[in-house]
């Protein structure tokens, strides 16, 4: 709690003004490129209640958090810090200002004639499909990634899943899991990518996340990055060479 030095008052901490972002994400930007569609994602900095399989999967300190932008300015995941504090210390005030924000991307989607949707876990794992918030807002195509296997299958029909792969041993489970569906896989891959993995045939999946979703019975191919990431062994990083 941060207090005012003249009185020792508790101040409110600054809640952000905006919640959805359209163009500081540069795969959002990508995947809405020629599409009729208006595409916005929920950019929160994530934590293991964020994200309750990071630790499983040991793919925390190798998030993108830290990549674009973020790697260049501070105030980018302090917005993104303020989001989260939010949504933990008062979920119920979060929520009425996203179901706001959602509200007036509809309408300005409907006044352009094009399809709203929304990634709405660009850097965290929330299953919002528990919260209800996909199933309030039908006219929206939702789609994320998840490292919880447990997902696959029980959103609504508005709601994609791709699954988010990771070799560490204790994640295996849940990769098991997925290759019993036929849903999307993402592989993080470093020297390049192998034409198969896990029996599977390997796409480029780093031009648009709308296209990845149709790749059913495929992996996903997503090119490392981050500089601190290039350096790291972490089995969430897969080396093409060795696949």
């Amino acid at each position: 709690m941060t207090y005012s030095a003249a009185n020792l008052i508790p101040l409110r901490k600054a809640r952000p003004k905006k919640l959805l972002g359209r163009d500081g994400n540069t795969k959002l930007v990508k995947t809405s490129k020629g599409q009729e569609i208006l595409l916005a994602g929920l950019s929160m900095m994530p934590t293991p209640e964020l994200c309750p399989s990071s630790k499983a999967a040991k793919c925390f300190d190798e998030c993108l958090k830290n990549s674009g932008l973020a790697a260049v300015f501070t105030s980018v995941n302090e917005a993104r810090q303020r989001k989260t504090d939010w949504f933990l210390e008062d979920q119920e005030g979060f929520l009425i200002q996203y179901k706001r924000e959602l509200t007036n991307l509809i309408k300005l989607a409907k006044k352009h004639g094009k399809q709203p949707v929304v990634r709405s876990n660009v850097f965290s794992d929330v299953a919002w499909e528990e919260l209800g918030i996909p199933q309030a807002f039908p006219e929206i195509f939702w789609y994320d990634y998840t490292k919880r296997a447990a997902r696959i299958g029980n959103t609504p029909d508005n709601y994609d899943l791709m699954f988010s792969y990771s070799g560490a041993p204790k994640y295996q489970k849940q990769v098991e899991i997925a290759l019993k569906t036929d849903v999307p896989i993402a592989v993080v891959f470093k020297n390049g990518m192998p034409k198969e993995f896990l029996d599977r045939e390997v796409i480029n999946g780093d031009k648009s996340d709308l296209a990845n979703l149709k790749a059913r019975n495929k992996v996903v191919g997503l090119k490392l990055k981050g500089n601190e990431a290039k350096k790291s062994n972490s089995p969430f990083i897969i080396d093409a060479l060795a696949a």
